[in-house]
């Protein structure tokens, strides 16, 4: 195995390729440790925050939504982009109230992921949000979000069974589990 040391690796160059709505697409030129130069693509996001909503009786809160990406509708936790210097905290707060019209009285630090470190910079900060009260949702106008409330048990069975294919609903859920269910 190579020393990491020895294996300096520099970007040279990123140039904008196109921009969208909550991304921007770049080409990377980068120097290689033997000299040679590499292009690479890159993805940058602006990050994400999300909330895993618990129940007093353990239920945990998800949406289900629709994803363009995969033309179809996804079981999820509770999450969204951030806003301009929003801390995450607040972000995975504002985004379990307004997804699923609960508040949380109680919220902590669970687990940050990157979710595609290949080529994307996304880093999502995720919560356990608990003392929940009902309020009601508030969508943006093109979000059609379906609350389901569910047991660990069936959401580990729809985990392992490929029904929940999202990372990070299932590093959440997983993580919440081992460090608080045992």
């Amino acid at each position: 195995m190579k020393n990491e040391e020895n294996m300096k690796i520099t970007r040279a160059r990123r140039e904008l390729q196109c921009e969208g709505a909550i991304t921007k697409y770049y080409k990377d030129t980068v120097v290689l440790p033997d000299g040679r130069t590499e292009k690479y693509d890159f993805v940058g996001h602006n990050g994400a925050a999300a909330a895993v909503g618990v129940l007093p009786d353990r239920r945990l809160v998800m949406v289900r939504q629709y994803r363009n990406a995969l033309d179809r509708f996804t079981l999820e936790i509770p999450a969204g982009g951030l806003n301009p210097d929003e801390p995450t905290i607040d972000a995975a707060a504002r985004e379990l109230e307004e997804e699923t019209g609960y508040r949380c009285g109680k919220i902590e630090k669970l687990i940050t992921i990157r979710t595609t470190v290949a080529f994307c910079n996304e880093k999502i900060d995720i919560y356990l949000a608990t003392d929940l009260t009902e309020t009601a949702q508030h969508l943006d106008e093109d979000e059609y979000v379906k609350i389901e409330l569910h047991t660990m048990e069936e959401l580990e069975a729809m985990i392992y069974d490929g029904t929940i294919e999202d990372a990070k609903t299932i590093a959440s859920v997983l993580a919440y589990k081992n460090k608080y269910l045992g």
